[in-house]
């Protein structure tokens, strides 16, 4: 059966510091940031999701936005090699949480860089964003990991935003969706849905028609609540100042042996 587990990490004391790419670094208050995670990980909970906490990574700021240390398909998870080297030290806690949950372990290797932000899972397909962050060695050990098991990854190009799930998300039904100021190529999905706010482009499946998403994306919660959709609505904006979202928050575990 289909499990429900998510990977969670507190923010740690040195969130302020983290890294910023495309966009005017502001001032981040760690303690409201804390209660909004706090109100993320209650609305997974809320939704009957297991949150699984991973071990705090005190020295990294950047810690917090645990999605990019880890790509699981299946019951397989390829311990990533971030593409920022400030980040690299997050990924050993992430690997001992989900050895504990029972995947088989995976890693990359030198000279491969890659993030887990940088990877969407549409049903068998993989699109995984080749940009600042993931380099073409990154996306060769991604494949030679998940075509095995019946992936079909598909490489995007990625050079408006920071990971391709900073561009797009999908839908339940597959559908992807984007902000089309923020999106290199959308014919390069069979089905794209252009929505007004950039931080629309970020939903989380939370089961059945509910999408948890960003507070700040009002107009697109209206358009996908008249799509029949239900909107969840979270406040992440200290995150979404570092440039985080609401996907790069947890890991979605659906299919580990349970």
């Amino acid at each position: 059966m289909p499990s429900k587990k998510a990977l969670v990490r507190r923010p740690g004391p040195r969130l302020a510091e983290g890294l910023v790419t495309h966009v005017e670094r502001e001032k981040v208050d760690v303690a409201l940031a804390v209660r909004q995670w706090e109100a993320y990980v209650e609305a997974l909970r809320g939704h009957d999701w297991e949150t699984v906490e991973v071990e705090p990574a005190d020295d990294c700021p950047d810690a917090v936005f645990v999605e990019d240390a880890v790509v699981v398909y299946r019951n397989v998870a390829l311990i990533t090699r971030p593409g920022a080297r400030s980040r690299r030290g997050e990924t050993a806690g992430v690997e001992q949480a989900v050895a504990r949950l029972g995947c088989s372990v995976n890693w990359v290797w030198e000279p491969g860089t890659l993030d887990g932000g940088d990877v969407l899972k549409v049903g068998d397909t993989v699109y995984v964003g080749r940009g600042g962050r993931t380099n073409a060695a990154g996306v060769q050990q991604l494949r030679a990991v998940f075509e095995p098991l019946g992936a079909r990854v598909v490489t995007v190009p990625v050079s408006k935003v920071l990971h391709l799930k900073s561009a797009v998300t999908a839908l339940p039904d597959g559908t992807v969706i984007g902000h089309i100021p923020k999106v290199d190529t959308p014919s390069l999905y069979p089905r794209f849905l252009p929505v007004p706010e950039e931080s629309g482009s970020h939903v989380v499946l939370l089961g059945g028609s509910r999408l948890l998403m960003a507070a700040s994306a009002p107009k697109t919660a209206e358009l996908l609540g008249d799509l029949g959709f239900e909107p969840v609505v979270v406040d992440i904006g200290e995150f979404e100042k570092l440039e985080g979202c609401v996907t790069c928050l947890s890991v979605r575990l659906r299919e580990l042996y349970v």
